[in-house]
């Protein structure tokens, strides 16, 4: 090498950064607190922190090593010094560079074209490079171009290679153990295209005040879910989820000893539970984009949340997923429980930045219950359905705000059913006032329209508020069974309190009702909802939420004792 290069490389950890071939992750040296970079061959070769860690590495990490080379997302061998965005002829060093790149070709960048020569350098980094340029020179020679190969370079090489005899050893080992652990893996691994995202929630829930607490008892209750994520391009997803759970809702019981309903204060891990463990497919979805949109198909167990802003942050959480609020009524608008099952949607954006439809988007979706029976009266098109249409707009990442329009038809008897198949009677929130199509006769066919409008604040990082308001019509086709019914919440949120990854989280509204419906006794009275909750980061992977949730006038009668609901919820994600 040249004296210029000499020094430098004496000098400078910027300039001995330039015999690396940069890779996309870090390699550590057997000091854990030293980051260092990596690099092996020419071939710009991954290596992994530490050897005692190699055996966590993940499938996909595996997948882009196993694959360098064969596609083209990593950095080629730049060929000039001016391909580096961040190297200027002024650079002290662009002479070291220029002739390493030029007369060598010893040197790679980062995949942005950058080189960041003003990073820290280690012993590592040094002999990882300088293996590399090694190989180049045997290389060179090999193929009879050694008039490039100067005696005071081949002396220069010399000298680095006995300096940094041991480093070179360990980086070569080091390298040939994770070469023999990635085969491992790819050898024994489940998919190439398929990662596993789990949760199991273990709760302990009692309920307390008058009738409703002493016809209830402490329960220990649980539900799992195994979601099989599979991406074909990258950009898309196709959820294939099991889950199984034992969980069943309280009943609440009027002033006379009578059950009034189990919506009012229904958990999320209580909802769509078979109450004995058995294991059952609960979402069956493809997401993919198709030019500007996104599109949503639903064979089984699709949700208007699945694909709808619900603009509740810190209180949804993955379509009554176990770390976000406690209730269904918290977790998001009773309008997104209208109908569900099988279906499509579509997310197309109206602007790309700047004016009034800059931010923002439309939202449309067809959902039925019924979708896989035959029958004349079931179907696509002829069962129970929703169709959902909805307007997004946003105002940088602080507000966001949408308008919502849902047309249903049911024959399942309720309203607020998330398409449970056209099962009758069974729903996941509010009244049975606001709930029961039909009329003192029995259960009878209605169609409604909803409207709904949600919207989020983020004022700070620190503080989210959140809030909405339904308002439902419905028709049936029988005598006396139409009826209206209202709903409305507001939210606030505290994220990171008293800890990263914390949230302290109050809610308050009034579930689904409806007033003067026959067969209901004339109970007019509000039931108001009030709910907090704290979920405490244990780990990356834990968290434990205490809660209450406080219920006035259950069955909308003010007679009835107040229930309250408290909850210890344990979330394992994984």
């Amino acid at each position: 090498m040249s004296n210029l290069l000499w020094k430098s490389l004496v000098v400078s950890p910027a300039v001995l950064g330039a015999t690396l071939l940069v890779s996309a992750t870090a390699m550590a040296a057997p000091n854990p607190t030293t980051q260092v970079s990596a690099a092996k061959q020419l071939g710009v070769t991954e290596v992994a922190q530490q050897p005692e860690i190699l055996a966590q590495t993940t499938i996909d990490q595996v997948n882009r090593y196993s694959n360098e080379g064969n596609q083209g997302n990593s950095q080629s061998q730049v060929t000039s010094v001016s391909q580096f965005s961040d190297v200027q002829p002024t650079d002290w060093a662009f002479q070291a560079l220029q002739s390493l790149v030029e007369r060598y070709g010893c040197i790679a960048g980062y995949p942005n074209a950058t080189y960041r020569g003003n990073r820290a350098l280690t012993r590592y980094e040094f002999a990882a490079g300088l293996n590399a340029c090694l190989d180049r020179v045997n290389e060179l020679i090999a193929t009879a171009t050694a008039d490039l190969v100067t005696k005071q370079d081949l002396a220069t090489l010399q000298r680095l290679q006995e300096e940094f005899s041991a480093e070179l050893a360990t980086l070569r080992g080091r390298v040939d153990s994770l070469e023999a652990r990635t085969a491992e893996l790819e050898a024994n691994q489940f998919s190439t295209t398929t990662k596993l995202v789990g949760e199991a929630i273990f709760a302990v829930t009692d309920v307390f005040g008058g009738n409703t607490g002493d016809n209830n008892n402490t329960v220990f209750q649980d539900r799992v879910r195994l979601d099989l994520q599979t991406s074909f391009t990258g950009r898309d997803v196709l959820h294939t989820r099991l889950a199984a759970g034992n969980a069943t809702a309280f009943t609440q019981f009027d002033n006379a000893n009578n059950p009034i309903g189990t919506a009012e204060g229904t958990q999320t891990f209580e909802v769509g539970s078979s109450g004995n463990n058995s294991v059952r497919i609960d979402r069956l979805t493809y997401e993919a984009p198709i030019g500007p949109a996104q599109v949503y198909l639903a064979a089984s167990g699709g949700r208007h949340s699945h694909y709808a802003a619900v603009n509740n942050p810190y209180f949804f959480d993955n379509t009554d997923g176990g770390n976000g609020a406690l209730s269904t009524f918290a977790t998001e608008s009773p309008i997104y429980r209208i109908g569900g099952g099988a279906g499509i949607a579509l997310n197309l954006p109206l602007g790309k930045g700047g004016g009034l439809l800059g931010n923002s988007s439309i939202t449309a979706g067809y959902l039925a219950s019924q979708a896989n029976d035959p029958a004349l009266s079931s179907g696509l098109t002829n069962g129970d359905y929703a169709a959902l249409g909805q307007l997004n707009f946003s105002v940088g990442d602080r507000v966001a705000v949408a308008a919502t329009y849902v047309h249903g038809y049911s024959a399942s008897g309720a309203l607020f059913d998330s398409g449970t198949d056209g099962n009758t009677g069974g729903f996941d929130v509010g009244t049975g006032q606001a709930n029961f199509l039909g009329n003192a006769g029995g259960v009878t066919p209605s169609s409604s329209n909803s409207y709904g409008v949600s919207a989020a604040f983020r004022p700070s990082d620190k503080l989210s508020i959140s809030g909405f308001v339904s308002y439902h019509d419905v028709t049936g086709v029988g005598a006396g069974d139409d009826y209206e019914a209202w709903s409305y919440g507001v939210g606030v949120a505290l994220p990171d309190f008293g800890k990263k990854g914390n949230v302290l989280g109050v809610f308050a509204g009034a579930e689904p009702y409806s007033f003067n419906r026959p067969g209901f006794g004339g109970n007019n009275d509000i039931p108001y909802h009030f709910e907090g909750f704290y979920k405490y980061r244990v780990s990356d992977n834990i968290s434990v939420t205490p809660g209450v949730i406080w219920l006035t006038s259950p069955g909308q009668n003010s007679d009835n004792d107040d229930a309250i609901i408290g909850t210890l919820r344990t979330t394992f994600t994984f």
